[in-house]
């Protein structure tokens, strides 16, 4: 029937917009647990780049202390004052050197020796440096990057998480409508049931009528036949005995 048909079509359509609801939810949940891994990775990440960083750039600073420190002994033009908080932080380690100054070379071959010893330090100093440079620009480089992909994945994520999230309160409000019209076609059914209950009941009633009826018409009929006969009898009688009655007062008048 149409109401059987209807109430199929209602029981598929909330099954699958059950099935949706579930695979959308699921989506949900996935990404947001996806997006709070990203989050704390990006943290790690930026707090390994700081600490690197912070490390890095404390190193090069040694460097170029050291460097001005040979400066001053092996190359005074190109030695630079200290800053006070330089000054301070060596201290403890400069005390010591003026209490203790290196001899000066004997000879111009000591001083040339201790020249190039001087040079070559210098040289993988400056070399030291050079790679510190690299990696703290090849640091930030990442780090820039890295902030630009978990920018453009929040980003990514928000956007999707609306529009599953719209999707979702969709295929909920239909599951909900489908669930209504189910219930009403269900109630339907039930009252045309009723409706079909109470016709057959007196169908069925009306065949035991005519089923007394049909077994009955012969007695019926002959009553019926022994009715009208007796009805033409008296009749007859009735009849015979206005004609008796006429009689009687035609020769009562003759004879007066």
């Amino acid at each position: 029937s149409d109401s059987e048909l209807a109430i199929t079509d209602a029981e598929e359509g909330i099954s699958t917009a059950t099935e949706e609801i579930k695979a959308l939810s699921a989506g949900i949940k996935d990404l947001d647990k996806s997006v709070m891994t990203a989050t704390e990775q990006r943290k790690e990440e930026n707090a390994e780049y700081k600490e690197s960083m912070a490390a890095n750039s404390a190193a090069k600073e040694l460097l170029k202390w050291a460097k001005n420190r040979l400066n001053k002994f092996y190359h005074p033009k190109m030695y630079v004052a200290e800053a006070v908080l330089v000054q301070t932080f060596e201290h403890k380690h400069a005390q010591r050197a003026q209490d203790a100054p290196p001899p000066p070379p004997e000879t111009w071959d000591a001083y040339a020796k201790k020249s190039q010893e001087s040079t070559g330090v210098l040289t993988m100093i400056d070399l030291l440096i050079k790679d510190l440079d690299k990696e703290l620009t090849e640091a930030e480089t990442e780090e820039k990057d890295s902030q630009a992909e978990y920018e453009q994945l929040m980003s990514d994520s928000a956007e999707k998480r609306t529009v599953d999230s719209k999707s979702l309160a969709d295929k909920e409000a239909a599951r909900a409508d489908l669930e209504a019209k189910l219930e009403a076609h269900k109630e339907s059914k039930a009252v045309a049931g009723k409706e079909l209950m109470a016709t057959l009941k007196y169908i069925q009633s009306l065949h035991a009528e005519c089923d007394w009826l049909l077994q009955y018409y012969d007695v019926r009929k002959e009553a019926r036949a022994g009715e009208i006969d007796s009805l033409v009898k008296a009749k007859a009688i009735l009849s015979g005995a206005d004609f008796s009655l006429m009689q009687g007062r035609g020769s009562f008048r003759g004879s007066a």
